[in-house]
């Protein structure tokens, strides 16, 4: 793994970590978090660890790519790479 993708997977896991936490004090992020699980739910086929964290991999450099940078709790990437560490996290617990 290069450089740059050990420092997206810390910043992702950073940010999925912070933000789920975040969504038990933020029925507003809770409920943005929600939606983005069920637009995941039917954009991924298979939503077991190994397909969620391949899609999250590709979202992130992907943002990184087009100059997004998180801070903002509230953007659209920060929201959905909140939302795929959520499922990542009920998978797991299943």
């Amino acid at each position: 793994m290069s450089d740059l993708s050990e420092e997206l997977g810390l910043i992702v896991r950073d940010i999925g970590a912070a933000g789920v936490a975040e969504m038990a004090c933020s029925p507003g992020l809770a409920a943005a978090v929600d939606q983005h699980v069920a637009a995941l739910r039917a954009q991924v086929p298979d939503l077991g660890h190994d397909a969620l964290m391949g899609y999250l991999h590709g979202f992130a450099e992907d943002a990184f790519r087009r100059g997004w940078w998180p801070d903002d709790t509230r953007d659209w990437e920060f929201v959905r790479i909140v939302a795929v560490c959520w499922l990542m996290r009920q998978s797991s617990a299943q």
